[in-house]
């Protein structure tokens, strides 16, 4: 049995997809992402790309805003999505990529298959007693030396529950992760963190700061 907060998590997205679309939309814009968050994608990119053609994911990829980016910017890219309603958006709007339904903590990928992976504020709604789980599962399917870049609303650990998104009635939970525990989190699972960066909001729907941590999977 999966827990509660990936059910009700899926169900919200599933039923919110066209809040999040007009919202949010299928691309990354300066709407949405400031300068900053914008500037470390295209320096994973930038890497990536570099590598070679080794496999990237975008883990939790939503209508795979962040898989276009890295497509267009050469990077061999796969988007997963706890989601079906996201993934099918997801392949609508970005027709050359490909996207499947997966959970984070269960991805169907073999071992230490990708050459990087970014988790683009996907770990928002996992408790925090459930992220060395994620960490594990990343872990587990990026190679030696594999970056990973997870985007987060930071904080201390506390959850924000939301009972409606737009006209509709969800049961929503999210948590401001303290960004000390998420590094600690991937530490213990094999990365060794190569950057952070943490900014103030920047916009009228970032109510917290926002952190951003690269890591690279340890040898």
């Amino acid at each position: 049995m999966e827990p509660d907060h990936v059910s009700t998590t899926r169900a919200a997205y599933d039923a919110t997809i066209d809040f999040f679309l007009e919202k949010i939309g299928t691309e990354i814009t300066s709407e949405i992402e400031a300068p900053i968050d914008r500037a470390l994608l295209a320096a994973f990119a930038e890497t990536a790309a570099a590598d070679g053609a080794g496999l990237v994911a975008d883990l939790g990829c939503g209508p795979g805003r962040v898989a276009a980016f890295l497509a267009a910017r050469g990077v061999n890219v796969i988007g997963f999505d706890l989601s079906p309603v996201m993934v099918a958006t997801a392949r609508e709007s970005h027709p050359t990529i490909d996207f499947e339904v997966a959970e984070l903590t269960s991805l169907p990928l073999e071992n230490r298959s990708l050459a990087g992976a970014v988790s683009w504020y996907s770990i928002i709604h996992t408790p925090p007693d459930h992220l060395r789980e994620i960490a594990a599962e990343f872990a587990r399917v990026l190679a030696p030396d594999g970056l990973l870049l997870v985007a987060l609303q930071a904080g201390a650990g506390e959850s924000v529950h939301r009972s409606e998104v737009g006209v509709h009635q969800v049961s929503l939970t999210s948590f401001r992760h303290d960004p000390e525990a998420v590094a600690q989190a991937l530490i213990a699972a094999g990365f060794d963190i190569t950057a952070r960066t943490i900014r103030e909001p920047a916009a009228a729907h970032e109510p917290t700061p926002q952190a951003f941590l690269f890591a690279k999977r340890a040898r």
